[in-house]
């Protein structure tokens, strides 16, 4: 399978789940994903700020928020081509729609690269090795490449995005651990 036929059919099976469904797993790998010692240690939790068909991230940001942990999102900047982590302490008034109705950070504090602890992965589709399957521009591998990275990358999906296999190229960067609304997978040989 190519990367495009994998994009199609996992875009098929998000656009099957209801906005009830989504908001209720959400909720569910939300929590999951905050009983994991890789949470509960770090103090700077980098999320991605999610579309309508993808899993909603909302529930991890007020609970790290109460928990008193430092809130990051990506602001995309096209003429660097890299994402660049944004503190944001708010969903609502530190977030716009940025380019292709992704929302984004509005201002806020850079954050350098190597103060964060957990970064929770968007993505298409993850395999059972740690592959992620994104949505094709190369943003994300390129920031898990940044020579200061040291955080946990941790995909945050529903369970039809988890996939025996995902087809992958020399450029993809794997995931330490995956989170779904029914299980958490971690990964011992990221590569």
């Amino acid at each position: 399978m190519t990367k495009k036929q994998a994009r199609q059919k996992l875009r098929g099976r998000l656009a099957a789940i209801s906005a009830d469904d989504n908001r209720r797993r959400s909720l569910a790998a939300c929590d999951l994903l905050r009983a994991q010692p890789e949470y509960t240690d770090a103090n700077v939790v980098m999320i991605f700020l999610s579309t309508a068909q993808e899993i909603d991230t909302t529930p991890i940001a007020q609970a790290a928020w109460s928990d008193m942990k430092q809130i990051v999102a990506p602001r995309v900047s096209w003429e660097q081509r890299r994402m660049l982590p944004i503190e944001i302490k708010s969903l609502t008034s530190d977030v716009r729609d940025g380019v292709l109705g992704i929302r984004e950070p509005v201002d806020g504090m850079l954050v350098p690269v190597s103060e964060l602890d957990l970064v929770i992965v968007p993505g298409l589709g993850f395999d059972l090795l740690g592959n992620r399957l994104g949505r094709g521009r190369g943003f994300y591998d390129h920031f898990l490449s940044h020579r200061d990275f040291h955080a946990v990358a941790c995909g945050l999906a529903f369970e039809e995005q988890a996939l025996s296999e995902v087809p992958t190229d020399e450029t993809d960067i794997r995931m330490d651990m995956l989170v779904t609304d029914t299980t958490v997978r971690r990964f011992t040989d990221r590569g």
